[in-house]
């Protein structure tokens, strides 16, 4: 028998269990419509919450800076990799955050996984919201503490583990998303940091759908609840509503130069291109110049959400554009994701293990780019086929 037969019995077991991914496969830019496979497409199912990905000014930041500076940066930053345009972006980024400095990464995935282990190690113990994005959850791994999952977002169930664990370790550390991707609610950062002061421990978020959406202007979530200068680290992403791609940590000056000196993905792995820099800094210019596209962002999902809801459509607790369509198992969500393609939609079924079993969804998307047209032709094919498959 092959060494590797056994991988092909459980890829056969995720067909048989509908929790095998389709990957599709785009020929276009990312907005409102997409070519997938071939076929022109609705997008439903996009991070890119404020069609920046493909957006005039940011294509032309991009050839601007190639021009100058080229592509790649050709070196770890330690080495000999950092550009005067990294270090604008780092200084923008903080500007933009409220903060006093700022450190970028190669993915929001990536910045976790630097910082988490740089901040703990084995003697101490970590405090992790039970829902946290798998991103968090391996940077926990990673830095040998104590991992201490608390009940997704209730600060009691939080306090309650820190008085019976904390005693027991070095130093403490508090991490939860800001804005939960799968099921669209805020973390309550205020009740938790009320929490981290009285026991004087790190707090951490991760703001990966919070920037852009949340806050003035988009600028997150530790803006929209005021808690400047009080969370410790907060984590965030260019590849959603940003449009790019690359991570950041934003916060307390001395986190993020000890981050320089020990994050190992900063210190190993090669920076941000110049093409994903100079297109986040034209980002910036956008957000700060207006809060139009925010505005029509928020606009969009509370038209849709309503329609949905009118519908009969299971939208959970979402407080964000993120719009879940609670369906439940697999086998029904992928069958729901193939009738909407059929329809023109394109909207992704997510299963085990993105999310719990019995929880599968279509997770809409909904962006600053769509109007009220787009809206409309995707709420009659969710109507359509809602009826065929008798979810209403």
């Amino acid at each position: 028998m092959s060494k590797i037969a056994w991988l092909q019995e459980e890829l056969e077991g995720l067909k048989e269990a509908g929790l095998y991914n389709n990957i599709r496969t785009l020929s276009s830019p990312q907005g409102a419509w997409l070519t997938v496979d071939g076929k022109k497409v609705l997008n439903f199912c996009s991070n890119n919450y404020l069609g920046l990905a493909n957006h005039p000014k940011l294509v032309e930041a991009v050839k601007q800076a190639s021009e100058k500076y080229g592509v790649g940066p050709g070196a770890v930053r330690t080495i000999a990799g950092t550009m005067d345009l990294h270090i604008e972006l780092e200084k923008r980024l903080a500007e933009f955050k409220g903060v006093k400095a700022a450190i970028t990464f190669q993915s929001g995935f990536n910045a976790n996984l630097a910082t988490i282990p740089a901040l703990v190690a084995k003697e101490d113990v970590i405090f992790s919201d039970r829902l946290n994005h798998a991103s968090i959850i391996d940077g926990c791994r990673l830095s040998g503490a104590k991992i201490k999952a608390y009940e997704h977002n209730s600060p009691e169930a939080l306090e309650q583990s820190i008085k019976e664990n904390l005693p027991n370790y070095r130093r403490g550390m508090v991490v939860t998303d800001g804005v939960f991707s799968m099921d669209g609610d805020i973390a309550p950062l205020d009740k938790i940091y009320e929490v981290t002061e009285r026991y004087d421990l790190l707090l951490m978020v991760d703001d990966a759908h919070g920037e852009g959406v949340l806050g003035r202007g988009g600028r997150g979530i530790v803006d929209h609840f005021d808690l400047h200068g009080k969370v410790d680290v907060e984590m965030g992403t260019m590849s959603k509503a940003f449009g790019v791609m690359g991570g950041v940590v934003a916060g307390n000056e001395v986190i993020v130069e000890w981050l320089r000196q020990r994050g190992r993905a900063f210190l190993f792995s090669s920076a941000m291109t110049v093409p994903d820099v100079a297109a986040c800094i034209a980002a910036i210019d956008l957000l700060e110049d207006s809060t139009d596209l925010v505005d029509r962002l928020w606009d969009n999902s509370k038209f849709f959400k309503a329609e949905m809801q009118k519908m009969g459509f299971d939208i959970g607790q979402s407080e964000t554009p993120i719009t879940p369509v609670m369906l439940g198992e697999a086998r029904l969500a992928q069958e729901f994701s193939r009738e909407l393609f059929s329809e023109g939609v394109f909207g992704t079924a997510i299963g085990f293990p993105t999310v719990p079993q019995g929880k599968a969804r279509i997770r809409v998307m909904i962006s600053a780019a769509h109007d009220r047209d787009d809206l409309g032709k995707g709420l009659d094919a969710f109507s359509r086929v809602g009826k065929k498959l008798g979810v209403i």
